[in-house]
């Protein structure tokens, strides 16, 4: 079934209502938004846009946006979102190994594809406004396995590879979400400052669906008091945030007094999230917060950890759990295997593997890539973790970040956690450098808290103290802020590179 049919559905049973909005300034309603994204949808197909095609979307966070993804859908096409902080040489990439034939774009963006002989429409001109008027069409059939998203990964080790992400995939991680994340009713809405390429975007057809606001944040990303201010003002509000925004978030809300009035959940995931991180974001705004785990292979929709599992501080196990990543949601079987794919018993770590509706058949035009990754139909996420007999994934670390310092495994994230309990630490990456002696050897990158210094000889000790002494850093890097991408993930590729850099 076309993931377009969802916003059909809700614009004839709730037309009048708000949908699209620019902060407080309500662009579209149901009806309005329905209508623009049928028109869309049936220029693309006067244009030669064929169901299966593929069309791009590379700019930042809009209103607009979700009129273009509804309208690729309506064609039966399927979206391309393109991270808008790519270079344009990395995104004229993308379009090319997508092959895709037409991209909608900003402004700032738009050159660089129409340097790779794209048929490119500016999202904010008056070509667009005009594609989105007159008669429209019905969402072109769609069947539960054809492409609806192809999303590329960020390609920190190499050139990014395509996820083919289905509709039958999208409706399975959107119908987990009311039941393993978090109700979703008319009255809501979801503010958007994450990116809308990543998983922002993902939760949108559920919000369409139970006919929710969608709210883009005039600044078109994330400000920690903008959407504080516009939480107040305009909630209860539901927003994706990777966790470096909660941690950002958790700051300016201690500054300015706040308590994060309007919102009513965070759902954060895409990263590690310590615990001295989200255990104050708690104790700071309340039980607004839910974990998901989930890849773009999988997106959104591997475990959840509820907002009671994550604000409880009465089970004597609490700490354990918050520390998780949740269990597994509705429509997947998640399980930690050996390197045969063999389960493991609790408590034992091993490769995350999971299987189940919302994930992908496969990579688009990368056969080894699939084969290697999908095993006799499970996922190999290629992380780390341990399952409790509950049911909890904790998880311990990438494999491929694993030290093996001496013939012993060093998990830097044990060793981050560890110290960023520490009062001098703000945030923290740990990565290995080759050693003669012992093969690996631990190296932090630090950036200390507000007003502090770096003190090796103090995080020596601190370590000491909880860890054993192996896994202790033996050198430590001050830095003013951590490499990270668009989606807050800390790019340990480019700390390697430091590493290399001062030898």
């Amino acid at each position: 079934m076309n993931l377009a049919l969802w916003l059909m559905r809700t614009a004839q049973v709730a037309g009048a209502s708000p949908a699209l909005m620019r902060g407080g300034e309500v662009v579209a309603d149901y009806a309005a938004f329905a209508a623009r994204a049928s028109a869309l949808g049936a220029r693309l197909r006067d244009e030669g846009v064929a169901p299966g095609d593929r069309v791009a979307i590379f700019c930042g966070n809009a209103p607009d946006y979700l009129v273009a993804l509804f309208g690729i859908w309506v064609a039966g096409a399927a979206a391309v979102p393109v991270n808008a902080r790519l270079h344009g040489r990395e995104a004229a990439w993308i379009f090319g190994n997508a092959g895709a034939k037409h991209a909608f774009a900003d402004a700032e963006r738009a050159a660089a594809l129409g340097e790779a002989g794209a048929r490119v429409i500016d999202l904010a001109g008056p070509e667009f406004a005009a594609m989105t008027r007159g008669a429209g069409m019905a969402p072109e059939t769609r069947e539960a396995g054809d492409l609806a998203w192809l999303f590329y990964t960020s390609g920190t080790t190499g050139r990014p590879k395509g996820v083919r992400i289905t509709h039958g995939m999208l409706m399975a991680t959107s119908l987990c979400y009311p039941v393993d994340v978090d109700p979703v009713s008319p009255e809501d809405a979801a503010l958007y400052a994450a990116p809308m390429s990543h998983g922002a975007g993902i939760y949108a057809p559920i919000h369409v669906r139970m006919g929710a606001r969608h709210l883009v944040p005039p600044s078109g990303g994330f400000d920690a008091g903008e959407v504080l201010e516009l939480s107040e003002r305009l909630g209860p509000v539901s927003m994706f945030m990777a966790p470096t925004m909660v941690r950002r978030l958790t700051d300016a809300a201690k500054a300015l007094g706040s308590r994060g009035d309007g919102i009513r959940t965070i759902v954060y995931g895409g990263g590690p999230m310590y615990l001295a991180d989200i255990e104050e974001a708690v104790d700071l705004l309340g039980p607004k917060f839910v974990q998901i785990y989930g890849q773009g292979e999988c997106p959104m929709a591997i475990t959840a950890l509820s907002r009671a599992d994550a604000a409880d501080r009465a089970d004597p196990r609490w700490r354990e759990r918050l520390m998780s990543v949740g269990r597994a949601q509705s429509a997947v079987d998640v399980r930690v295997g050996d390197a045969g794919g063999r389960p493991l018993p609790p408590g034992e770590a091993g490769e995350i593997m999971v299987k189940g509706l919302p994930v992908m058949p496969g990579y688009w035009a990368a056969p080894e890539a699939t084969a290697k990754t999908l095993r006799d139909g499970w996922l190999m996420t290629g992380d780390v973790g341990r399952l409790d007999e509950d049911g909890y994934l904790t998880l311990v670390d990438r494999s491929k970040d694993v030290i093996i310092s001496g013939g012993s495994n060093v998990y830097p994230r044990e060793v981050e956690e560890v110290l960023l309990q520490h009062a001098s630490v703000h945030e923290v990456s740990v990565i290995g450098r080759p050693s003669a002696e012992w093969g690996e050897e631990v190296v932090a990158f630090v950036v200390p808290a507000p007003g502090a210094a770096l003190d090796a000889a103090a995080l020596d000790a601190h370590c000491l103290a909880q860890i054993a002494r192996f896994k202790r850093p033996k050198a430590y890097f001050e830095l003013k802020e951590l490499p990270k991408n668009n989606y807050g993930k800390v790019l340990k590729t480019e700390l390697r590179k430091r590493l290399e850099e001062v030898g």
